[in-house]
């Protein structure tokens, strides 16, 4: 299983995004290799609008089933939802400690956006 994970790091200890579609990176993690790789988003950070549709965008093309980020707005859920991607909503500090609680079950998924758009 792929899993990205929002975040403005190159590893897996540095710090989760809280955003989804302004998060400068992906870290694109393999479950079962446990190998990663970091996709850049930046190109979204000052994106007057489509920030959310462009980031799912990204992580579509990743291969990723799973979206573990702080918060999801409507249009990018709504969009990783047609792909058949799972967003789960996390509040843990780094990558790593997402993962870990990915990987126990302490996540549950997110059945609708938790947030509006456009938020900072």
């Amino acid at each position: 299983m792929i899993i990205a994970v929002t975040t403005a790091a190159d590893s897996l200890d540095g710090l989760m995004d809280r955003r989804f579609g302004r998060a400068p990176r992906f870290i694109i993690y393999n479950l079962e290799t446990q190998e990663f790789s970091v996709k850049d988003n930046s190109q979204n950070l000052n994106a007057a609008q489509g920030a959310g549709i462009q980031s799912a965008q990204n992580v579509i093309e990743s291969g990723a089933g799973v979206v573990i980020t702080g918060h999801c707005g409507p249009k990018a859920f709504r969009a990783l939802s047609a792909a058949g991607i799972n967003v789960y909503n996390c509040g843990a500090d780094t990558v790593r400690e997402a993962l870990n609680l990915f990987e126990i079950g302490a996540l549950l998924p997110s059945l609708q956006a938790d947030v509006e758009g456009h938020w900072a």
